[in-house]
C-alpha cells in the first residue's frame, strides 16, 4: 500500500523546548491511523507541522509526493489536507449551513462584483455550494439543523458540524484532534462508527489524536506513540497495548512494573491451565 503522507525526522522547537524530536512517520493511503501519548507529548504540535500552522524547524513532510513542510495552511488545504481542533472552533453566531459554506470558500471563484450584480455564473456557483453544504449536513446526521446557530447545537452535534466543515474542503487526508473529547459513551460510539464511514464511504485517510483508548484500539489499523516529543513505539493496537514503554509512559515506572508483573503472572497461570 502506498503512503499518502510521509514525515522524515521532523523537529519543532519552542526556544529551548523540543516539542517534536526527529519524528519519522507515515500514513498508508485510505487507512485509519492514531497518534497517542500523554499530555504534552507533542501530538498537536506534530499536527500543526503537517497542516502548516507551525512549520517544522528540521525535517521534511511530503503529501502524495509533494513537499509541504514549507507551505502555508491554505496551500496545504488546497492539496487535500484538512483538520479539526481539540477545542471546537465553529463560528458560534453563524448557522450550521453557513459554517459549512465557509469551508467551501477555496473552491468559489466569483468576484465581489459578480456577487453584487448576481451574474448567472455566480448564481449557479452559489446554488451548487448550498446544495453541497446541505449534502454534508445530511451526511454527518444534521439534516434539518442548517438554520440553527452553531452555538445552539448540542455538543456532539457541534463536533459533527466541525467535521462537516472540514469535509467541505474536499480532503484526501483528514486530521481529527481528540474528536471524542467531552462526549458521552453513546456519542463516542456513534462517532467511532462515523469515522469508519468517512474512510469506507468517502475513501478519506484518517489521522487521529485521541485519549479515549477504547476508540483508539477499536478503530485504528496502526498506532504511533509519542512521549516528550519522541516516537517511542509504533504498531498494531495489540502490539501497542502490550508494549512496556507505552505502559510506562502512561502509568509511570512503578505502575508499569506492577502492570507488567501482573501480565506475566496471568501469562504463567494461563500456561499452567493449558
Amino acid at each position: 500500500m502506498t503512503n499518502i503522507l510521509t514525515a522524515n525526522k521532523v523537529t519543532k522547537r519552542f526556544g529551548g523546548l523540543v516539542a517534536v524530536n526527529t519524528v519519522d512517520f507515515e500514513i498508508p493511503d485510505k487507512s485509519i491511523v492514531s497518534i497517542i501519548g500523554p499530555n504534552g507529548a507533542g501530538k498537536t504540535t506534530f499536527f500543526n507541522c503537517i497542516t502548516g500552522f507551525g512549520k517544522a524547524d528540521e525535517g521534511e513532510i511530503t503529501f502524495e509526493g509533494t513537499a509541504i513542510h514549507n507551505l502555508r495552511p491554505d496551500q496545504i488545504s488546497r492539496l487535500g489536507i484538512s483538520r479539526t481542533y481539540q477545542n471546537i472552533r465553529l463560528f458560534a453566531d453563524m448557522s450550521a449551513l453557513e459554517n459549512i459554506l465557509i469551508g467551501q470558500h477555496i473552491f468559489l471563484h466569483s468576484s465581489w462584483i459578480s456577487s453584487v450584480i448576481r451574474t448567472p455564473k455566480m448564481v449557479k456557483e452559489e446554488k451548487g455550494a448550498l446544495q453541497e453544504a446541505q449534502r454534508l449536513l445530511d451526511f454527518v446526521g444534521l439534516r434539518g439543523k442548517g438554520d440553527l446557530l452553531a452555538r445552539n447545537l448540542p455538543y456532539g452535534a457541534q463536533r459533527r458540524l466541525e467535521i462537516a466543515r472540514a469535509l467541505a474542503t474536499r480532503p484526501k487526508l483528514l486530521l481529527l484532534d481528540e474528536p471524542s473529547a467531552g462526549m458521552n459513551p453513546r456519542e463516542t460510539e456513534d462517532l467511532t462508527a462515523f469515522i469508519r464511514r468517512l474512510r469506507d464511504e468517502l475513501g478519506i485517510t484518517i489521522l487521529l489524536i485521541e485519549h479515549h483508548m477504547r476508540v483508539v484500539m477499536g478503530i485504528s489499523e496502526n498506532i504511533t506513540v509519542l512521549d516528550y516529543g519522541e516516537k517511542i513505539a509504533e504498531g498494531t493496537p495489540s502490539e501497542i497495548q502490550s508494549n512496556p514503554r507505552v505502559i510506562e509512559a502512561y502509568l509511570g515506572r512503578g505502575a508499569a512494573n506492577e502492570g507488567m508483573a501482573t501480565a506475566q503472572a496471568r501469562h504463567s497461570n494461563s500456561k499452567r491451565a493449558d
